[in-house]
């Protein structure tokens, strides 16, 4: 994790692939961002997206009841 560009002060919570040394996606926990920015999602191109807790946690309420898996899908 500590090759993505602007990650000082933010809390690894995951690491999604870890299969490689790629740069996989990460998510992060900011404590010092305001409560609506708090969960930060990276990517391997560098890119981030920035959420409220709830908004994360609508996420996982979709990936768990299945709405998500055809995604993944080729």
């Amino acid at each position: 994790m500590s090759d993505i560009a602007g990650i000082e002060g933010l809390e690894p919570v995951a690491t999604f692939c870890g299969n490689c040394d790629c740069g996989c996606p990460n998510l992060f926990v900011d404590p010092a961002a305001p409560a609506e920015r708090r969960v930060v999602l990276t990517d391997d191109f560098g890119q981030r997206v920035q959420m409220s807790a709830d908004q994360f946690s609508s996420l996982v309420a979709d990936a768990k009841s299945g709405k998500l898996d055809g995604i993944g899908a080729p």
